[in-house]
């Protein structure tokens, strides 16, 4: 189960990893659950979109939402391989000059960071120890859409986390990851004023889109 796309600070995140992962993103195209979110958000009206892309690895979701109409994009990661992987991914596809990059904890950052039209955490959130600092300060940030992929809450994924986190703890890395509780996350969502648009469900992971 992998709970990291791009903003985990403490895991061995390298060239090779991120080159990897844009290999794999270029032969097979988004994952599952990043579909799903892209094809939630693809029935909105994004043509025209600015968008936030927090923790996005090698750039999924805004190499695909730009393909799809929208104008802009941000992405903040604090992986610079990952970074440096979803340039090179936007040099080659031809919009580089509509997306910037910014290196760092988005938490920090987040001060410095325009609000934009869509927002985006895909498996960002069980990255993070602090959920509701992480999910106030994006969704603060949505003019119209968030959209957000997390663990669900059950056995399974709490197994599959616990076993996940223990070979973490062998090879003797800081990085943990989260199961914050699904209600949770809608609370704090909707703290910010948004509301529940739709919920698709996998095995593993919950897709969620809210809007303004």
């Amino acid at each position: 189960m992998n709970c990291c796309q791009g903003e985990c600070r403490d895991l061995p995140f390298d060239d090779k990893r991120a080159a990897k992962d844009l290999r794999r993103y270029r032969r097979k195209g988004p994952d599952k659950t990043t579909r799903l979110l892209l094809e939630a958000l693809g029935a909105e009206d994004i043509r025209g979109a600015a968008l936030l892309d927090v923790g996005g690895g090698v750039g999924v979701v805004h190499h695909e939402l730009l393909a799809a109409g929208a104008q802009s994009a941000v992405q903040v990661d604090a992986a610079a391989p990952y970074l440096r992987a979803a340039r090179a991914e936007a040099e080659r596809r031809g919009h580089a000059g509509r997306v910037t990059f910014r290196h760092g904890d988005f938490v920090a950052l987040a001060p410095e960071i325009a609000a934009a039209d869509v927002v985006t955490l895909d498996r960002v959130i069980c990255c993070y120890p602090d959920m509701e600092q992480l999910v106030a300060a994006s969704a603060s940030r949505a003019r119209r859409l968030y959209g957000a992929v997390f663990p669900r809450e059950t056995r399974l994924v709490r197994a599959a986390l616990a076993l996940g986190n223990l070979a973490l703890r062998v090879r003797r890395s800081a990085f943990r990851a989260y199961l914050h509780p699904p209600a949770a996350i809608d609370a704090a969502v909707r703290r910010q004023g948004l509301r529940l648009r739709s919920v698709r469900d996998t095995l593993l992971w919950r897709v969620a889109v809210y809007a303004r």
